[in-house]
């Protein structure tokens, strides 16, 4: 059995991409820190067998300990990765002291340590895996410095920095993909005005937001559909940074 895990799986793109590999024949772990009902519901109604919905949080090491051993116990291996978990706060990018530095230590700490301390206690599974694969769900803001805030742009960067390095360090065996969205239409995007909206479609080529399945799309194609591709960055953000004419 095919067996992957999926953190954030109870976010709008953790819970796309939990569907698209259940879909594509792996037994997955739905793992979550907050959304319990959303991500039992979820594994609950997902296609085959030996699904599973975890409380994953990953910035606690008991939790990602508990996480190795169903793992262990429930498959002996691993074969996909993704570190969905993340967190921002939206603060105006001139706001320096609205960025204070205990919201700059939780924004690295979720969207960089964690994903880090994720594939840390699970390589070992990973190494018995077949073609395993570590995908981690960056952001163009890594790329443009535009996003939520300061911190959440750099967060992203070092995030995509690591791919890069553990690319290389943990090649031949394991690759490690990130996959970077541009805006993508969900409860984030719904929260803004439709005015806002409607510019960032104006400013990208393709004319629109993406949308979870677009990033999960992307996934399924890393897994897949990539076998020669490590320590590289997949754009899904319609040419965003290209900006339009």
């Amino acid at each position: 059995m095919k067996a992957a895990v999926v953190t954030g799986a109870s976010g709008g793109i953790g819970s796309a991409v939990t569907r698209r590999l259940a879909a594509d024949g792996f037994a997955v772990v739905a793992g979550y820190h907050h959304g319990a009902e959303t991500a039992q519901n979820l594994a609950s109604e997902l296609p085959g067998d030996q699904h599973s919905a975890q409380r994953v949080a990953v910035l606690e090491p008991e939790s990602l300990d508990a996480l190795s051993e169903t793992v262990a116990s429930g498959f002996g291996h691993l074969d996909v990765l993704v570190n969905c978990a993340g967190m921002s706060k939206p603060v105006a990018h001139d706001d320096l002291d609205g960025l204070d530095d205990e919201l700059i230590d939780t924004i690295f700490a979720t969207n960089w340590r964690g994903p880090f301390a994720a594939i840390r206690v699970l390589r070992p599974l990973l190494d018995k895996g077949t073609n395993p694969v570590v995908v981690n769900i960056s952001s163009v803001a890594g790329v443009t410095g535009q996003g939520s805030n300061v911190a959440y742009c750099a967060s992203k960067a070092a995030l995509d920095s690591m791919t890069r390095s553990l690319g290389r360090a943990l090649a031949p065996k394991i690759r490690v993909v990130s996959v970077s969205p541009g805006w993508v239409m969900g409860d984030y995007a719904l929260r803004m005005p439709q005015d806002v909206l409607d510019a960032q479609c104006e400013a990208t080529p393709l004319g629109r937001l993406a949308t979870a399945e677009d990033v999960a799309a992307a996934v399924s194609a890393v897994v897949n559909d990539l076998p020669f591709t490590t320590g590289s960055t997949i754009s899904v953000d319609g040419g965003r940074p290209l900006g339009t004419s």
